[in-house]
C-alpha cells in the first residue's frame, strides 16, 4: 500500500479531483453510447471551453492573492469588439489587431490594479464598476452590432494542427505533440528524482518511478490518438496548444519564481508578507493587471471561433472562471490554488456540460446540476478544514505546495526585513 501511495504522490486521495473528472468522463461515455470520447466531440470541448480555462489561469492568481474580479466578461467583451473593429474598420492588419487588444486589456488591467493597489478600494467593488464601465463601451463603440473577423483570427480560435509529411491515418504533427509530451514526462520524472538524491532525500524505488511514468504515459497515448485520428482537417486545436502554454508558463511563475510565491505570501497573510519584504501593492498591482490580459487573451481566441464579436460576448464567463477556480481547490480566504488544479476544475465543468448537453438535459437542470457541484466543491473543502485536515488542493498538490513552502521560506530569508526608524 505505501508503494501505491509513492506511485500517486503520497496520498491515495490527492487525485480526487482527477478522479471525478475520470468517472464523468466514462459516466457520460456510457451513458450516450460512446459519444463523449470521439474525436469530434473532444475537440469542440477543448476550442468550446478554451476561453474559459484561460480566464481560470488569471482568476486562480487574483482569487490567491484574496481578491476576486468580476469584470472578466465584460473587458474580454470590450476588448473582442475593438480587435475586430480595428481590422475591419480601421485598416489594421490583423495580427496588428490583436497586439492592440492584448495592450489594450494590459491598459485596462492596470487601470483597475491603480484602484486595488494603489487608492485601495476593494477589488470586488473596482471590478463590479469595471463590469458595467466595459459592458457599456462594448454596446457603445459596437453600436450592439456583430463584427466579424478575418480568417486568420478565426484559425486562432477554430483552426486545428495542418497535416504535414506523408499520409499515415493520423495527425502526423499531433502525434509529434504526443512523443514530445512523453519525453518531457520522462525527463521531468528523471530530473526531479536526481535532484533529490543529489541534495540527500529519501526517494522511492525506482520501479514506482517508471509505474507512474508509465501510467501518465498510457493517458498521454490515449488523448494524442483521440485528437490525432479526427476527421479529415481535423486535429489537435490551436486554441488548445494556447492553453497548454499558458498553463505551462503559468504553472512555473506560481510555483517556481519569486513572483509567485509573494502572490501566495499576499493571499495568505498580507501583513506577514509585508514584514518579510514583499510589496503587497505591486503583487495586487500585478494579478489585477494580467488578469486583464488574459480577458483579452480569452477574447481573441472566443471571437477567432465564434467568426464574429458581438454585444453579448462575455456574459457569465467571470461565473464560469470563479467556479472552475473554486472547484479546483482554491480558498475563498486567498492563499491557496494552483494553476492546474483550476484546469481540472474546469473540464470537470465543462464536462459535466457537455455530457448533459449530449443526454439532452435542459439548460434549466443543467444550471441546477453545476450550481450544486460548486456548492459541494466548497463544501467538502470547509469541512476537510474544520476537521484539521488537508484542504482539496492539499490533497491534490501536497508534494506542489511542499515545494512551494520550501521556496518561499528560501525566497523571504534573502528578503531583509523592513524595520521603522521613527
Amino acid at each position: 500500500m505505501n508503494h501505491v501511495k509513492q506511485i500517486f504522490g503520497g496520498n491515495l486521495r490527492q487525485f480526487g479531483m482527477i478522479g471525478a473528472l475520470v468517472v464523468l468522463l466514462l459516466g457520460f461515455q456510457i451513458a450516450t453510447g460512446g459519444k463523449v470520447l470521439t474525436s469530434f466531440n473532444v475537440q469542440n470541448l477543448i476550442n468550446g471551453n478554451s476561453y474559459v480555462l484561460i480566464l481560470a489561469i488569471g482568476m486562480v492568481l487574483v482569487i490567491i492573492a484574496g481578491h476576486i474580479d468580476l469584470s472578466v466578461g465584460s473587458v474580454a467583451a470590450f476588448v473582442g469588439i475593438t480587435v475586430a473593429l480595428s481590422i475591419q474598420d480601421w485598416g489594421f492588419p490583423w495580427w496588428a489587431g490583436v497586439i492592440f487588444g492584448l495592450l489594450l486589456g494590459a491598459a485596462i488591467g492596470a487601470w483597475q490594479g491603480f484602484w486595488v493597489a494603489v487608492v485601495g478600494i476593494p477589488a470586488f467593488i473596482v471590478t463590479l464598476a469595471g463590469m458595467l464601465l466595459f459592458r457599456g463601451l462594448n454596446q457603445l463603440i459596437g453600436h450592439s452590432n456583430s463584427v466579424p473577423v478575418p480568417s486568420e483570427i478565426q484559425y486562432l480560435g477554430g483552426g486545428f494542427l495542418p497535416e504535414i509529411g506523408p499520409d499515415s491515418g493520423f495527425n502526423n504533427l499531433t502525434l509529434l505533440l504526443g512523443i514530445v509530451g512523453l519525453a518531457a514526462l520522462v525527463f521531468g520524472e528523471l530530473y526531479s528524482r536526481s535532484q533529490s538524491v543529489k541534495i540527500g532525500m529519501d526517494v522511492p524505488p525506482a520501479w514506482v518511478m517508471w509505474v507512474r511514468i508509465g501510467l501518465v504515459g498510457i493517458v498521454i497515448v490515449l488523448v494524442t490518438l483521440i485528437f490525432a485520428s479526427g476527421r479529415a482537417g481535423t486535429s489537435f486545436p490551436i486554441a488548445g496548444i494556447i492553453l497548454g502554454v499558458l498553463v505551462l508558463v503559468y504553472a512555473f511563475i506560481s510555483s517556481r519564481t519569486i513572483v509567485g510565491r509573494h502572490v501566495y505570501a499576499v493571499g495568505g497573510n498580507k501583513n506577514a508578507a509585508e514584514l518579510s519584504g514583499v510589496k503587497s501593492k505591486k503583487v495586487n498591482f500585478l494579478v489585477m493587471m494580467n488578469m486583464s490580459i488574459l480577458a483579452a487573451v480569452a477574447a481573441i481566441v472566443f471571437i477567432g471561433r465564434s467568426a464574429a464579436s458581438g454585444p453579448f460576448d462575455g456574459t457569465g464567463w467571470e461565473l464560469d472562471a470563479i467556479a472552475a477556480v473554486f472547484i479546483g481547490g482554491a480558498a475563498v480566504s486567498g492563499g491557496v490554488g494552483t494553476v492546474v488544479g483550476s484546469m481540472i476544475g474546469g473540464l470537470v465543468m465543462a464536462v459535466l456540460n457537455n455530457g448533459l448537453q449530449l443526454l439532452s438535459v435542459g439548460a434549466d437542470m443543467t444550471q441546477i446540476i453545476k450550481g450544486l457541484v460548486l456548492l459541494l466543491a466548497v463544501a467538502i473543502d470547509v469541512y476537510n478544514k474544520s476537521q484539521g485536515r488537508a484542504s482539496v488542493i492539499g490533497l491534490m498538490m501536497k508534494n506542489f505546495k511542499r515545494n512551494e513552502k520550501a521556496g518561499l521560506q528560501s525566497a523571504t530569508d534573502n528578503v531583509p526585513l523592513e524595520t521603522s526608524t521613527k
